[in-house]
């Protein structure tokens, strides 16, 4: 089971090399039909570390959402973006991901002086370091990656009031039999990724030739 300690190797070697601000950089929302994908990046104080940040998915909804308020206000400066259905159907959701976890980094109230996130190679104006599983290895990806699920978790509790047919509250976008089922019978809501959903939805407009 990995420590705290354990999280903490790549901000200690950033931060043996002079580095000052180590931000973090995680997303959340890759795989659902609909919905946007929500990235954050977020430099933490490591001289104040706190207990159980951990990868999200790890985590209990109780838990990610009990460390998002703790992670927010002892934050050095944190920010959050996201691309919306409409731009990951225009660019694709790897280009959209990568688009919108640059306008975190580039959005941070503090520069950073290295960027370590999880897996993506971005191309932004400073170091940037991709890490594989970054969000269970690194403890400012891992805060990140809270912060990322907790905000996109509540959206789609608010989109799911809006559409109630979907069952986004329960499933968060994601391809659920129920949600699936759903899009078949009542059609796909405003929000839906239509590139997600082809395989089982043909929209009428577009008939496949």
């Amino acid at each position: 089971m990995k420590t705290t300690t354990d999280k903490l190797q790549f901000e200690r070697k950033y931060s043996e090399e002079g580095c000052r601000y180590i931000a973090g950089v995680d997303e959340v929302g890759r795989g659902p039909l609909c919905g946007p994908v929500v990235c954050c990046a977020v430099i933490m104080p490591l001289d104040d570390i706190i207990e159980g940040v951990d990868d999200s998915k790890k985590l209990s909804e109780k838990k990610r959402e009990a460390l998002y308020d703790i992670i927010t206000e002892k934050a050095v400066a944190y920010k959050i973006c996201f691309a919306d259905h409409t731009e990951i159907d225009r660019i694709n959701i790897l280009e959209a991901t990568k688009k919108c976890m640059a306008e975190c980094i580039e959005g941070l109230e503090v520069r950073p002086d290295v960027v370590l996130v999880d897996a993506v190679k971005l191309n932004v104006s400073v170091p940037c370091i991709p890490i594989i599983q970054g969000d269970a290895k690194s403890y400012v990806i891992g805060a990140a990656s809270i912060v990322a699920k907790v905000y996109r978790d509540r959206l789609m509790r608010e989109y799911s009031r809006k559409y109630p047919e979907y069952d986004l509250a329960a499933n968060k976008g994601y391809g659920t039999k129920k949600h699936i089922d759903a899009i078949k019978e009542f059609g796909p809501c405003p929000i839906h990724r239509r590139t997600f959903i082809k395989n089982f939805w043909e929209d009428p407009e577009n008939p496949k030739p």
